[in-house]
Protein backbone atom coordinates (compact mmCIF):
# COMPACT_ATOMS: atom_id res chain seq x y z
CA UNK A 1 0.00 0.00 0.00
CA UNK A 2 1.40 3.27 -1.07
CA UNK A 3 2.05 5.75 1.50
CA UNK A 4 1.51 9.50 1.23
CA UNK A 5 4.85 10.17 0.70
CA UNK A 6 3.74 8.85 -2.82
CA UNK A 7 2.02 10.57 -5.78
CA UNK A 8 0.70 9.43 -8.84
CA UNK A 9 1.75 10.73 -12.30
CA UNK A 10 -1.36 11.45 -13.36
CA UNK A 11 -1.72 10.76 -17.60
CA UNK A 12 -4.72 13.39 -18.08
CA UNK A 13 -3.37 16.59 -18.99
CA UNK A 14 -5.10 18.50 -15.94
CA UNK A 15 -3.03 16.23 -13.49
CA UNK A 16 0.42 15.92 -15.32
CA UNK A 17 2.12 18.56 -13.16
CA UNK A 18 4.08 16.02 -10.80
CA UNK A 19 5.57 14.80 -13.62
CA UNK A 20 7.42 17.61 -15.38
CA UNK A 21 10.99 19.79 -14.27
CA UNK A 22 11.51 23.25 -13.07
CA UNK A 23 12.03 24.27 -16.62
CA UNK A 24 8.64 23.12 -18.22
CA UNK A 25 6.90 25.57 -15.40
CA UNK A 26 8.38 28.50 -16.14
CA UNK A 27 8.75 31.40 -19.24
CA UNK A 28 10.69 34.57 -19.56
CA UNK A 29 9.16 37.26 -18.20
CA UNK A 30 9.91 41.27 -19.96
CA UNK A 31 12.40 41.69 -17.88
CA UNK A 32 14.13 38.73 -18.99
CA UNK A 33 13.22 36.84 -15.40
CA UNK A 34 11.81 32.99 -15.47
CA UNK A 35 8.37 33.11 -13.90
CA UNK A 36 6.68 29.71 -12.77
CA UNK A 37 3.72 28.60 -12.97
CA UNK A 38 2.23 29.23 -9.18
CA UNK A 39 0.41 25.98 -8.86
CA UNK A 40 3.58 23.65 -8.75
CA UNK A 41 6.16 26.70 -7.87
CA UNK A 42 6.27 29.23 -5.85
CA UNK A 43 6.59 32.70 -7.56
CA UNK A 44 8.78 35.39 -5.38
CA UNK A 45 6.19 37.69 -6.65
CA UNK A 46 2.92 36.03 -5.62
CA UNK A 47 5.10 36.14 -1.84
CA UNK A 48 5.58 39.41 -1.65
CA UNK A 49 1.84 40.35 -3.06
CA UNK A 50 0.64 38.15 0.25
CA UNK A 51 1.55 41.32 2.54
CA UNK A 52 -1.74 43.06 0.84
CA UNK A 53 -3.98 40.23 1.67
CA UNK A 54 -2.78 38.84 5.08
CA UNK A 55 -5.19 40.93 7.43
CA UNK A 56 -8.80 40.47 8.98
CA UNK A 57 -7.39 37.54 11.33
CA UNK A 58 -5.21 37.07 14.88
CA UNK A 59 -3.37 34.98 16.86
CA UNK A 60 -3.85 36.29 19.75
CA UNK A 61 -5.58 35.54 22.79
CA UNK A 62 -9.33 37.24 21.91
CA UNK A 63 -11.12 35.06 19.57
CA UNK A 64 -14.29 34.86 17.75
CA UNK A 65 -16.72 31.80 19.36
CA UNK A 66 -15.50 29.63 16.03
CA UNK A 67 -12.05 30.31 15.89
CA UNK A 68 -9.75 27.57 16.58
CA UNK A 69 -8.13 29.52 18.92
CA UNK A 70 -11.22 30.29 21.38
CA UNK A 71 -12.73 27.51 24.20
CA UNK A 72 -11.32 24.85 25.87
CA UNK A 73 -10.51 22.85 22.31
CA UNK A 74 -7.21 25.06 21.77
CA UNK A 75 -4.55 26.48 24.57
CA UNK A 76 -5.07 30.40 24.93
CA UNK A 77 -2.18 31.69 23.01
CA UNK A 78 -0.04 34.64 25.26
CA UNK A 79 0.45 37.52 22.99
CA UNK A 80 3.28 39.86 24.25
CA UNK A 81 4.79 38.86 27.27
CA UNK A 82 5.21 41.38 30.61
CA UNK A 83 8.62 42.60 32.09
CA UNK A 84 8.05 43.69 35.98
CA UNK A 85 9.29 47.46 36.07
CA UNK A 86 9.23 48.47 39.78
CA UNK A 87 7.00 48.08 42.98
CA UNK A 88 5.29 51.16 44.25
CA UNK A 89 2.67 52.67 47.10
CA UNK A 90 -0.64 51.68 45.96
CA UNK A 91 -3.23 54.42 44.31
CA UNK A 92 -6.44 55.15 44.10
CA UNK A 93 -7.61 52.74 40.48
CA UNK A 94 -4.71 50.43 40.73
CA UNK A 95 -5.49 46.46 39.86
CA UNK A 96 -6.39 45.17 43.37
CA UNK A 97 -4.85 41.61 41.53
CA UNK A 98 -1.04 43.78 41.28
CA UNK A 99 -0.83 43.80 44.98
CA UNK A 100 1.73 42.22 46.24
CA UNK A 101 0.89 40.70 49.70
CA UNK A 102 3.97 40.29 51.10
CA UNK A 103 5.33 43.68 50.61
CA UNK A 104 1.87 44.95 51.99
CA UNK A 105 2.23 42.95 55.26
CA UNK A 106 6.08 43.61 55.54
CA UNK A 107 5.51 47.33 55.04
CA UNK A 108 1.80 47.90 56.67
CA UNK A 109 0.81 49.59 53.60
CA UNK A 110 -0.77 48.33 50.22
CA UNK A 111 2.14 47.90 47.39
CA UNK A 112 1.47 46.79 43.89
CA UNK A 113 3.83 45.46 41.34
CA UNK A 114 4.04 47.49 38.19
CA UNK A 115 4.60 45.47 34.46
CA UNK A 116 5.14 46.77 31.13
CA UNK A 117 4.16 44.91 27.86
CA UNK A 118 7.01 43.61 25.83
CA UNK A 119 7.48 45.79 22.94
CA UNK A 120 7.50 42.80 20.49
CA UNK A 121 7.48 39.44 20.63
CA UNK A 122 9.51 36.56 18.15
CA UNK A 123 7.77 34.78 15.61
CA UNK A 124 9.45 31.57 14.30
CA UNK A 125 8.01 29.61 11.06
CA UNK A 126 8.78 26.02 10.60
CA UNK A 127 8.65 25.42 6.74
CA UNK A 128 8.04 22.09 5.58
CA UNK A 129 9.68 21.60 1.58
CA UNK A 130 10.26 18.32 1.46
CA UNK A 131 9.65 15.51 -1.15
CA UNK A 132 6.32 14.44 0.49
CA UNK A 133 4.99 18.13 0.10
CA UNK A 134 5.64 18.14 -3.78
CA UNK A 135 2.24 17.15 -3.91
CA UNK A 136 -1.12 18.17 -5.64
CA UNK A 137 -4.17 16.91 -7.40
CA UNK A 138 -6.43 19.35 -7.86
CA UNK A 139 -5.38 23.25 -7.91
CA UNK A 140 -1.40 23.77 -5.80
CA UNK A 141 0.98 21.47 -4.81
CA UNK A 142 0.79 21.42 -0.99
CA UNK A 143 4.84 23.22 -0.93
CA UNK A 144 2.85 25.93 -2.57
CA UNK A 145 0.54 26.38 -0.20
CA UNK A 146 3.34 25.80 2.97
CA UNK A 147 5.26 28.37 0.77
CA UNK A 148 2.25 30.93 0.65
CA UNK A 149 1.36 30.34 4.47
CA UNK A 150 4.90 31.19 5.55
CA UNK A 151 4.73 34.48 3.52
CA UNK A 152 1.57 35.70 4.96
CA UNK A 153 1.96 34.95 8.48
CA UNK A 154 5.67 36.48 7.82
CA UNK A 155 3.82 39.87 6.77
CA UNK A 156 1.17 39.61 9.62
CA UNK A 157 4.14 40.07 11.99
CA UNK A 158 5.91 42.95 10.83
CA UNK A 159 2.56 44.84 10.11
CA UNK A 160 2.33 44.16 14.07
CA UNK A 161 5.90 44.98 14.65
CA UNK A 162 7.31 42.44 15.85
CA UNK A 163 10.11 40.07 15.24
CA UNK A 164 10.15 37.23 12.50
CA UNK A 165 12.19 34.37 11.91
CA UNK A 166 12.36 30.79 10.13
CA UNK A 167 13.55 27.34 9.86
CA UNK A 168 12.91 26.58 6.19
CA UNK A 169 13.84 22.91 6.01
CA UNK A 170 13.61 20.22 2.94
CA UNK A 171 15.27 16.52 3.08
CA UNK A 172 18.88 17.73 3.32
CA UNK A 173 19.36 21.07 5.17
CA UNK A 174 17.54 23.47 7.27
CA UNK A 175 18.69 27.02 7.14
CA UNK A 176 18.32 28.76 9.88
CA UNK A 177 17.01 32.76 9.83
CA UNK A 178 17.06 34.32 13.29
CA UNK A 179 14.26 37.00 13.80
CA UNK A 180 14.16 40.05 13.49
CA UNK A 181 11.98 43.43 12.82
CA UNK A 182 12.27 44.45 9.23
CA UNK A 183 11.09 43.62 5.79
CA UNK A 184 14.62 42.58 4.72
CA UNK A 185 14.45 39.87 6.92
CA UNK A 186 11.10 38.63 5.79
CA UNK A 187 12.65 38.43 2.58
CA UNK A 188 15.46 36.69 3.14
CA UNK A 189 12.80 33.81 4.75
CA UNK A 190 11.00 34.36 1.46
CA UNK A 191 14.11 33.98 -0.86
CA UNK A 192 15.25 30.64 1.08
CA UNK A 193 11.56 28.95 0.59
CA UNK A 194 11.88 30.18 -3.19
CA UNK A 195 14.96 28.30 -3.46
CA UNK A 196 14.15 25.13 -1.10
CA UNK A 197 10.81 24.84 -3.14
CA UNK A 198 12.52 24.78 -6.52
CA UNK A 199 14.78 22.56 -5.74
CA UNK A 200 11.46 19.96 -5.76
CA UNK A 201 11.52 17.36 -8.09
CA UNK A 202 8.99 14.29 -8.99
CA UNK A 203 12.34 12.71 -9.99
CA UNK A 204 14.69 13.54 -7.38
CA UNK A 205 17.17 11.86 -6.31
CA UNK A 206 17.52 11.03 -2.31
CA UNK A 207 15.36 9.42 -0.09
CA UNK A 208 12.70 11.51 2.11
CA UNK A 209 13.50 11.92 5.58
CA UNK A 210 10.91 12.24 8.01
CA UNK A 211 12.72 12.72 10.76
CA UNK A 212 13.90 16.22 9.63
CA UNK A 213 11.02 17.15 11.53
CA UNK A 214 11.75 16.52 14.61
CA UNK A 215 15.40 17.59 14.43
CA UNK A 216 13.54 21.12 13.21
CA UNK A 217 11.45 20.98 16.55
CA UNK A 218 14.94 19.82 18.44
CA UNK A 219 16.59 22.88 16.83
CA UNK A 220 14.11 25.29 17.56
CA UNK A 221 13.65 24.46 21.01
CA UNK A 222 17.47 25.86 21.89
CA UNK A 223 16.52 29.15 20.52
CA UNK A 224 13.13 29.66 21.41
CA UNK A 225 13.08 29.89 24.91
CA UNK A 226 10.79 32.21 25.88
CA UNK A 227 7.32 33.22 25.65
CA UNK A 228 7.49 32.93 21.35
CA UNK A 229 5.24 31.66 18.83
CA UNK A 230 6.30 28.64 17.12
CA UNK A 231 4.47 28.51 13.52
CA UNK A 232 4.51 24.50 12.18
CA UNK A 233 3.69 24.23 8.71
CA UNK A 234 4.07 20.87 7.44
CA UNK A 235 1.79 17.96 6.26
CA UNK A 236 2.65 15.94 9.51
CA UNK A 237 5.28 13.38 7.84
CA UNK A 238 7.70 12.69 10.09
CA UNK A 239 5.49 12.71 13.31
CA UNK A 240 6.48 9.47 15.60
CA UNK A 241 6.56 8.50 19.20
CA UNK A 242 9.73 10.88 19.93
CA UNK A 243 7.73 14.36 18.74
CA UNK A 244 5.68 14.57 21.56
CA UNK A 245 9.07 15.08 23.43
CA UNK A 246 10.13 17.86 21.61
CA UNK A 247 6.39 19.27 21.42
CA UNK A 248 6.49 19.38 25.61
CA UNK A 249 9.87 21.01 25.38
CA UNK A 250 8.16 23.78 22.76
CA UNK A 251 5.27 24.67 24.95
CA UNK A 252 6.60 24.81 28.48
CA UNK A 253 7.15 28.50 27.66
CA UNK A 254 5.92 29.15 24.25
CA UNK A 255 3.19 29.06 21.95
CA UNK A 256 2.87 26.40 19.30
CA UNK A 257 0.44 26.76 16.13
CA UNK A 258 0.55 23.89 13.77
CA UNK A 259 -0.65 24.51 9.92
CA UNK A 260 -1.36 21.40 8.31
CA UNK A 261 -1.50 21.29 4.54
CA UNK A 262 -2.91 18.52 3.20
CA UNK A 263 -4.86 17.54 -0.62
CA UNK A 264 -7.99 15.68 -0.73
CA UNK A 265 -6.58 12.90 -2.62
CA UNK A 266 -4.73 12.08 0.28
CA UNK A 267 -7.54 11.63 1.99
CA UNK A 268 -9.68 10.03 -0.54
CA UNK A 269 -8.29 8.52 -3.44
CA UNK A 270 -10.75 7.29 -6.14
CA UNK A 271 -11.88 4.28 -8.20
CA UNK A 272 -9.58 4.94 -11.11
CA UNK A 273 -8.19 1.30 -11.97
CA UNK A 274 -4.44 0.60 -12.40
CA UNK A 275 -2.00 3.94 -11.46
CA UNK A 276 1.63 3.97 -11.13
CA UNK A 277 3.41 5.74 -8.27
CA UNK A 278 6.67 6.95 -6.90
CA UNK A 279 8.53 9.16 -4.42
CA UNK A 280 10.68 9.84 -7.02
CA UNK A 281 12.96 6.86 -5.46
CA UNK A 282 10.80 3.78 -5.44
CA UNK A 283 8.01 3.10 -7.98
CA UNK A 284 4.99 0.34 -8.03
CA UNK A 285 1.59 -0.16 -9.59
CA UNK A 286 -1.30 -0.20 -7.37
CA UNK A 287 -5.31 -1.02 -8.36
CA UNK A 288 -7.28 1.55 -6.83
CA UNK A 289 -10.42 -0.55 -7.58
CA UNK A 290 -9.73 -2.50 -4.62
CA UNK A 291 -12.03 -1.32 -1.64
CA UNK A 292 -9.47 -2.30 1.14
CA UNK A 293 -6.59 -0.31 -0.52
CA UNK A 294 -8.87 2.72 -0.99
CA UNK A 295 -9.87 1.87 2.67
CA UNK A 296 -6.08 1.32 4.00
CA UNK A 297 -5.14 4.77 1.75
CA UNK A 298 -7.62 6.66 3.35
CA UNK A 299 -6.74 4.73 7.42
CA UNK A 300 -2.75 6.24 6.99
CA UNK A 301 -4.03 9.84 6.17
CA UNK A 302 -6.84 9.80 9.11
CA UNK A 303 -3.91 8.04 11.02
CA UNK A 304 -1.37 10.82 10.52
CA UNK A 305 -4.23 13.43 11.20
CA UNK A 306 -5.33 11.66 14.77
CA UNK A 307 -1.64 11.82 15.99
CA UNK A 308 -1.89 15.90 14.99
CA UNK A 309 -5.07 16.23 16.69
CA UNK A 310 -3.96 14.15 19.83
CA UNK A 311 -1.16 16.63 20.48
CA UNK A 312 -3.42 19.08 19.76
CA UNK A 313 -5.78 18.31 22.56
CA UNK A 314 -2.85 17.28 24.89
CA UNK A 315 -0.33 20.39 24.46
CA UNK A 316 -2.82 22.94 23.46
CA UNK A 317 -1.11 23.41 20.50
CA UNK A 318 -3.67 24.30 17.65
CA UNK A 319 -4.38 23.13 14.32
CA UNK A 320 -5.34 24.92 11.10
CA UNK A 321 -6.20 22.39 8.24
CA UNK A 322 -5.02 23.92 4.79
CA UNK A 323 -6.64 22.42 2.07
CA UNK A 324 -4.71 22.44 -1.45
CA UNK A 325 -7.69 22.85 -3.61
CA UNK A 326 -9.17 25.84 -1.84
CA UNK A 327 -7.67 29.36 -1.29
CA UNK A 328 -5.50 29.83 1.49
CA UNK A 329 -6.57 33.26 3.44
CA UNK A 330 -9.80 32.52 3.35
CA UNK A 331 -9.57 29.31 5.06
CA UNK A 332 -7.18 31.12 7.76
CA UNK A 333 -9.41 33.59 8.37
CA UNK A 334 -12.44 31.09 8.61
CA UNK A 335 -10.79 28.94 11.19
CA UNK A 336 -9.00 31.79 13.23
CA UNK A 337 -12.22 34.19 12.88
CA UNK A 338 -12.32 37.35 10.67
CA UNK A 339 -11.79 40.55 12.19
CA UNK A 340 -12.17 43.38 9.37
CA UNK A 341 -9.61 45.96 9.94
CA UNK A 342 -7.48 43.72 13.00
CA UNK A 343 -4.16 45.45 13.04
CA UNK A 344 -2.91 42.50 15.54
CA UNK A 345 -1.71 39.17 14.92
Amino acid sequence: MPSTAFWPRWRSPERRLAKRTVAQYTRVSRRGEPEFDGRVYVNLDDLVRLQFGASGFSFLPRQPIHSVLSGRHASRLRGRGLNFEELRNYLPGDDIRNIDWKVTARMEAPHVRVYTEERDRSVWLLVDQRQPMFFGSRWKMKSVVAAEAAAAAAWRVLAVKDRVGALVFNDREIRAIPPHRSRERVMQILRDVVAMNHELRADGHGQPQPDMLNRVLGQVATVARHDCLIVLISDGYGIDDATPRFITRLTAHNDVLSLFAFDPLEREIGNAGRLPFSDGVRHLEVDTGKAGLRDAFRAEFDSRLTRMEAMSRRYGMPVLKLDTSQPLLEQVRAQLGYHPGARRY
